[in-house]
């Protein structure tokens, strides 16, 4: 799994660059640093549905946690918020694709 890094947006003015920022999705998946006001911002530019999801690791009063999950068309884009909740024991969130074919991802922080 690659680890992606975080990506500042702030809010008094300017934008990200989540074009210049994003990386491609890799194959065996990625990990994300989680945190308050941080997103996986996820770009299918490829010809056919992708699903992206986050592993949760956690349970409340035993039971497991629903894995979050984006499915995309081709050509378009989402936010998986990416709070603590689905921290791994690294600290990071577990991220895989159904397929990484012209999938690019970008871990932005809101607010910075």
């Amino acid at each position: 799994m690659a680890a992606l890094t975080l990506t500042a947006a702030p809010l008094d003015g300017g934008l990200p660059d989540l074009a210049g920022a994003a990386v491609a999705a890799a194959g065996g998946g990625d990990t994300a640093p989680v945190g308050p006001n941080r997103f996986l911002w996820v770009l299918n530019g490829g010809g056919a549905e992708v699903t992206v999801t986050v592993a949760t690791p956690g349970t409340v009063s035993g039971l497991d946690i629903e894995n979050p999950a984006l499915v995309l068309a081709a050509g378009d884009h989402g936010l998986i918020p990416l709070p603590r909740v689905l921290a791994g024991a690294n600290g990071r969130a577990a991220i895989t694709y159904s397929g990484v074919t012209s999938v690019t991802v970008a871990v932005i922080e809101l607010g910075t």
